[in-house]
């Protein structure tokens, strides 16, 4: 076992949601019922941006998961999000853990910090009837403070169900339907639903969270903006445009929906004394980011990742990740988000055995300089 860091936090902004508007479902097929949207969580402000800690499924295991959550939890990160992935991308990250049975022992092992799937697809490898239901439960045993992240997949987690591969605009298309879903059990009705892509023959949710479940949706551009800005509670976005941030809020504007929108991000890091030993281990591992998040959502083993990242250089990957011991440089790689228009910003530390040293030695500062320098 590592050794849990014993820190005072001195901030606690932790929110609760709590009912808001109700709106009318806007497209399910067989209802009239209606879906309560997130109003907001208090204490938390449009003005204060939080940072996240990301749970990697991809490079650690699941009981070595939910130690970091708790450490990342009393180092003072104000929310954690955890990857939902059938496997890693690289083989040389070596793990791929089930996220929801981490995000419920998660649950348990933690008291303050949010918790957010970052990203599940519900519409392949799940049903979205499936993920409700699980949704549904973790926000119960994590006492309101769970978010579902939801995103449209690569295939590299959902070829395994033998269901193919579709368009872009397909899987979207899918996305939107499975949302309208999860919407629809979330009041506790027996829900009926034939749609173009799923069916729901008498479903009902039978535990249902006394606070309501805030979903968060994954978008790239223009067509996913104007189809989940008002079908979602909150925006996740990976990479810093403020043009998508802004097209978000134009989109839910004067619809009568909640404003306090967060708009969540996530940034690899490869924090480490020696920088030379955390580029080779940003390569070894994440040398698939050189291009960014963008990452190519069509390849379906690590095999492929291997063959297609096998030109990228040491040098290329350190120019897309902040490596090393520099603090800073890691502050001013991060600010692209807060400037962008984000309320909500999620580290990746790379590498599964560089955790310990992370909390250790360069969490605690590091928190320090990005809350000042985003004030």
């Amino acid at each position: 076992m590592l050794t849990i860091l014993s820190i005072t936090v001195g901030i606690d902004n932790v929110g609760r949601c709590r009912t808001g508007d109700v709106v009318p479902a806007p497209h399910g097929p067989r209802s009239s019922r209606a879906w309560s949207f997130v109003r907001g969580e208090p204490g938390y402000s449009g003005s204060m941006t939080r940072f996240g800690y990301t749970l990697m499924t991809e490079q650690n295991g699941p009981k070595e998961l939910v130690h970091n959550a708790v450490s990342a939890e009393q180092v003072g990160f104000d929310f954690e999000v955890a990857s939902d992935h059938y496997s890693p991308w690289l083989s040389s990250q070596g793990h791929a853990p089930y996220a929801w049975s981490v995000l419920g022992a998660v649950a348990h092992a933690t008291d303050r910090v949010e918790l957010m799937t970052y990203v599940t697809c519900p519409t392949f490898r799940y049903h979205p009837a499936i993920v409700a239901q699980k949704a549904a439960t973790l926000q119960i045993l994590a006492d309101g403070r769970f978010t579902l992240g939801l995103g449209s997949g690569e295939n590299l987690n959902e070829h395994v169900v033998g269901e193919g591969w579709p368009t872009v605009a397909r899987r979207q298309d899918m996305l939107a339907e499975a949302i309208q879903i999860i919407r629809e059990l979330q009041t506790g009705d027996m829900v009926d639903w034939k749609g173009e892509y799923f069916e729901v023959d008498s479903a009902r949710l039978w535990d249902v969270p006394e606070v309501p479940l805030p979903i968060a949706a994954a978008v790239s551009g223009d067509r996913s903006v104007e189809q989940f800005a008002t079908l979602a509670d909150h925006l996740i976005a990976v990479e810093p445009k403020k043009d998508l941030v802004d097209a978000w809020h134009e989109a839910r504007r004067g619809t009568g929906l909640p404003g306090e929108v967060r708009v969540i991000g996530q940034i690899p890091i490869c924090w480490d004394p020696d920088r030379d030993a955390a580029v080779d281990r940003a390569h070894d591992q994440f040398r698939w980011f050189a291009g960014g998040w963008s990452v190519n959502a069509d390849l379906p083993t690590t095999a492929g990742f291997s063959g297609a990242t096998q030109f990228v250089r040491k040098e290329d990957v350190a120019e897309s990740i902040p490596c090393g011991p520099d603090l800073d440089a890691i502050v001013d790689a991060v600010a692209e988000y807060w400037e962008a228009g984000f309320t909500d910003i999620a580290l990746v530390q790379v590498g599964g055995d560089s955790q310990e040293a992370f909390f250790k030695e360069a969490a605690a500062p590091l928190l320090d300089k990005l809350r000042s320098a985003s004030q």
